[in-house]
Formats: C-alpha cells, sequence, structure tokens
C-alpha cells in the first residue's frame, strides 16, 4: 500500500468524526435558539426565521432595511421589558398580601388608614402631633423578610408632611411616648418605585417606630 493511501485511511475516520460533531453543535445552537424565542415570541414564523438566519449567515442581501430591522428589534425588546416588569409587579404583589394577611393575624394588631397595620409595644401619655407640625421620632426600618435598611442614630427631627403616608397615618394617631410596630403596605410607601437600591418595587416596610416629641 502507497504512504499516500496510508495517509488517506489515517485521515478518513478524523473526517468521519468531524462532520456529525458539526452537524450536531449547529442543531444543539438550533434548539437552544428554539427554547428561547418560543418563550419570548409564541408563534412566530418559522419560514421568515430561516431566512432571515440564512441570508445574515451567508451575507446575502437581507430583505428588509437596517434601520427597519433595528427599530422592529428595538421594539421587540422594549415589549418583553414591559411584560417582564408586570410579571414582576404581580408576583411582589401578592407576596406583599400573603405577608399583610399574615401580619393581621398576630396578636394586638389594628388595622388604621390605608391599610396600615399597628401593634403597641410600648403605650404612651403625651399628646399627639398635628398634620402640619413636627415630630421627633426614634425608628428602625426592615423589609418583610427581616433585612434591615434604615435606623436613626439618635433622635431625629421631621415635618409630618415630609413624610411618606404610612407614617403620618401612624403618627397621627400615636400619643408621645409610645412606641409600635408599624407595617405599611407598598402604596402607602414607595409604590412601584421603591427607593434606590435599599427598597425594591412594592415593598411593604416594616418599622418600630417610637414618638418621642411633637412641635409646631
Amino acid at each position: 500500500m502507497s504512504r499516500c493511501s496510508v495517509l488517506l485511511l489515517c485521515l478518513f475516520p478524523t473526517l468521519l468524526a468531524a462532520a456529525p460533531q458539526a452537524d450536531d453543535l449547529a442543531y444543539s445552537l438550533g434548539a437552544r435558539l428554539g427554547e428561547r424565542l418560543r418563550s419570548e415570541v409564541p408563534d412566530l414564523p418559522l419560514a421568515a426565521l430561516l431566512d432571515g438566519l440564512r441570508q445574515a449567515y451567508r451575507g446575502e442581501p437581507l430583505r428588509l432595511p437596517a434601520e427597519r430591522i433595528d427599530n422592529l428589534l428595538d421594539q421587540h425588546e422594549a415589549q418583553l421589558q414591559l411584560h417582564s416588569t408586570a410579571a414582576r409587579h404581580e408576583q411582589a404583589q401578592a407576596a406583599e398580601r400573603h405577608f399583610l394577611a399574615a401580619e393581621k393575624t398576630k396578636t394586638g394588631v389594628r388595622e388604621l388608614e390605608g391599610g396600615v397595620l399597628v401593634q403597641e409595644l410600648r403605650a404612651g401619655t403625651g399628646g399627639s402631633p398635628h398634620r402640619n407640625g413636627r415630630v421627633q421620632v426614634h425608628y428602625r426600618g426592615e423589609l418583610a423578610d427581616g433585612s434591615l435598611f434604615d435606623q436613626s442614630e439618635g433622635a431625629q427631627w421631621f415635618r409630618l408632611d415630609s413624610l411618606i403616608r404610612g407614617w403620618q397615618t401612624a403618627l397621627l394617631a400615636m400619643p408621645v411616648g409610645a412606641k409600635w410596630r408599624v407595617v405599611i403596605p407598598a402604596e402607602q410607601a414607595y409604590g412601584q418605585a421603591g427607593a434606590g437600591d435599599l427598597i425594591p418595587p412594592d415593598a411593604p416596610l416594616v418599622f418600630e417606630l417610637e414618638l418621642l416629641d411633637v412641635a409646631d
């Protein structure tokens, strides 16, 4: 047998192995792309998808102008983002409903305007603040899972009308000297916007709130 024949016999198994591997890789890429597109764009016309894939991969002229393609993809991305935001909002609302329902069953809890839940930890004997007045408070704030997001280092003064609605509702009902556990629904706190990196959207808040003094 010639040296050339021996070389061909040595290379032939390698070529046979490479071809199925490339075919399997292409199939695998197509499968993963198909799974993603099925979840993002149900009922997508597969013939048009394959035409675009084939033409772009081969470097052939595309059926649509580049500007039209970019605009369509931008619109699609915006719709995906909107759908994702709506899904997160719905999930957060369901979690909040479950959390608030559990809070209402705790001993001593009563509900104020706007769904604010309060539980007396220490009674107060002083007067209550005016809606346009100032309050001196000490507080600790947590998310529903118990994560601390804020706490006062000492007594702090605030104008009552500058505070979130849930705080205003609770403080207007508190006498000076009282210390309450206050659970505030998201819509009475920071709502769908949240507050930076500390408070996520649609988050109910839990405070230990102590009213130390009031002033005009």
